[in-house]
């Protein structure tokens, strides 16, 4: 149940691919009903997919999780104490968004999961600024904003009163974008300057041929990279190749690495044909690219490859995002 509780919220998420000179900042917050041995809420803040802080109903207490992010409370004394103020409060909002989503469900208990997932992304190079905000109940879309029509848009009838109540708060509306365009990458560009060092820096995958039978996908997986900007693919006789090729999507490790794969099918490929083909990976800021030759020699056999999804996916919860002391505790924890 709880890997199917991740999942949902991982396909909520998504993982986007970063431009090369973009930057963002993501907060996500997560509200769980009855979900056994696990916290109630659970909020955590994100710079360039590196987790940087963490709350949850369990410690009640917000803490950085990199080194460089001291920098803020030196500048802030209150930081942390503020950010543990604001999750209190959100868990209760959480706690009673989840109530009303049931009703307008018509559900009577369950375990059930409400989100929110919002940020910006900046350009460095442009100085262009965009932002976004979505809500997510149970995995699917609830309620999103759309920052240039300055309204929010519900997918779903039950989002309908939500929407209608929200349009007309005119100055939420007009906090929110300017927290959207301003503000949040005013925090940005500061974090981003505090990380320099561990943010711009450049690590090299470990890549492994992974295969679970002799007659399965030989995938090919890269793991603890940094930064996400990267490109994996398969080549046959020093060509890419498309056909018979599986691209697997960019994912979080939990110490702030990515992790990614691509599979090549091989039930029509010649034994005597293997030497034709390797995969080859692809990393911003290097010029020579990371080559593996498809041999049955170096082939780990791959039983247990669900521990890689698995690992995947707590390294998405571990990294779920949280907002900056500048934005209205109005906005913040009103509820739907």
């Amino acid at each position: 149940m709880m890997i199917l509780i991740l999942l949902q919220i991982l396909i909520f998420l998504g993982v986007q691919d970063a431009a090369a000179v973009t930057h963002s900042l993501k907060y996500v917050y997560t509200g769980f009903s009855q979900v056994p041995n696990f916290p109630e809420f659970v909020a955590v803040g994100m710079v360039d997919e590196v987790q940087i802080i963490y709350f949850d109903s369990d410690t009640r207490r917000s803490d950085l999780k990199q080194a460089w992010m001291n920098q803020v409370t030196v500048h802030n004394p209150q930081y942390l104490q503020g950010e543990t103020d604001y999750c209190l409060r959100l868990q209760q909002a959480f706690k009673a968004n989840i109530k009303t989503a049931q009703q307008r469900f018509n559900q009577s208990g369950g375990v059930h999961i409400a989100q929110r997932v919002y940020g910006c992304e900046w350009d460095d190079e442009t100085d262009e600024v965009d932002g976004y905000d979505q809500h997510g109940y149970d995995g699917k879309d609830f309620i999103s904003f759309d920052l240039k029509t300055e309204t929010w848009i519900a997918p779903t009838p039950q989002a309908v009163i939500t929407k209608n109540r929200w349009d007309n708060e005119k100055v939420a509306v007009k906090q929110w974008k300017n927290y959207l365009t301003h503000i949040c990458s005013e925090w940005l560009k500061k974090y981003v300057n505090y990380g320099e060092s561990y943010l711009l820096r450049t690590d090299l995958p470990s890549l492994s041929l992974l295969q679970k039978t002799p007659s399965s996908p030989v995938s090919c997986h890269a793991t603890g990279f940094y930064p996400d900007r990267v490109s994996m693919f398969w080549r046959k006789d020093g060509e890419e190749i498309h056909e018979d090729v599986d691209h697997g999507e960019i994912l979080p490790n939990h110490d702030g690495t990515f992790q990614m794969s691509a599979e090549l099918k091989i039930s029509s490929v010649r034994p005597e044909d293997w030497r034709r083909y390797d995969c080859v990976f692809q990393i911003s800021g290097v010029k020579y690219d990371i080559i593996t030759k498809l041999d049955k020699a170096v082939i780990r056999t791959n039983e247990g490859s669900l521990e890689f999804s698995a690992v995947a996916v707590t390294g998405v919860v571990a990294g779920l995002p949280l907002l900056s002391i500048c934005i209205t505790t109005y906005i913040i924890c009103r509820k739907i």
